[in-house]
């Protein structure tokens, strides 16, 4: 082989060495930026990262809700009439005021008519012991019940109550309450409902008999425009039961009827 030939073919690889490694020296170099970064100042730090206030107690903010649940025109019995059936209660998370009222008139006189005022302690999550005072308006003369119970979310979401009352004379009631929201869709729900009334003493007065006196089964469909309006359907079976169906019997009245029913659930 030439010696230059040679010198020339050492001299083009070690100049080849040497941009390699002035390549990697660059890679390896930390960059400086063009404009230097200036040093963050405390005002900028505190403008990033505010003092966070306190938030409110778990219990201290008041609160209110109320709730037609049934507000609805019903045919069908013997006479049409005009029914309602609302809760509402006011207070913070853990105690509130509730109130209850529902009843029953047509266009002449007022059939049925009753209101509650309770004071309720939640004791779980989903959960509300109550107690306070019953006073019934309508039928017979008004009258006047203590009242403990407890209501709230079963398993499966079924809401439940069941309300002891006592009154004057030694008598004793209870009433069982069950419903259930089925969701056909996000908007179009059926509710089944059911309620229980139970008496330790007749009251002829009120045309009551002891025992399992009365029950109501319904089931209506609602369309939910808003969820704080919607317009129902629907149907209920009211029946009487023991000494409430003699005492309905004796009156000429009927023990077992059927209501259709059209309404408008609202709530604020």
């Amino acid at each position: 082989m030439n010696p230059i030939a040679h010198v020339g073919t050492v001299l083009l690889l070690l100049s080849t060495l040497g941009a390699t490694d002035g390549l990697a020296q660059q890679a390896t170099r930390p960059q400086q930026p063009m404009t230097p970064i200036p040093e963050i100042t405390s005002e900028e730090r505190a403008a990033a990262f505010p003092e966070l206030g306190g938030h409110a107690a778990h219990d201290r903010n008041v609160y209110s809700f109320v709730l037609f649940d049934q507000l609805e025109w019903r045919t069908g019995g013997e006479q049409e009439t005009v029914s309602w059936d609302a809760v509402g209660w006011l207070g913070v998370d853990i105690h509130r005021l509730w109130f209850r009222t529902e009843g029953e008139t047509d266009h002449r006189r007022l059939h049925d008519a009753e209101g509650h005022l309770l004071y309720g302690r939640a004791f779980s999550r989903w959960w509300d012991w109550v107690a306070g005072v019953r006073q019934d308006i309508r039928p017979g003369s008004p009258q006047t019940w203590a009242a403990v119970g407890i209501q709230g979310l079963a398993p499966n979401f079924f809401e439940v109550a069941a309300t002891g009352y006592i009154g004057g004379s030694g008598r004793t009631q209870l009433r069982l309450e069950a419903e259930y929201e089925m969701l056909i869709t996000n908007r179009l729900i059926l509710q089944p409902r059911a309620e229980f009334n139970l008496s330790g003493k007749s009251d002829p007065e009120r045309g009551i008999g002891s025992g399992l006196s009365s029950a109501e089964e319904g089931l209506r469909l609602r369309y939910e425009f808003r969820r704080e309006f919607a317009p129902y359907v629907g149907v209920s079976w009211n029946q009487k039961f023991g000494g409430t169906a003699d005492f309905a019997r004796a009156e000429d009245e009927e023990t077992t009827t059927t209501h259709f029913t059209v309404g408008v659930r609202i709530w604020f």
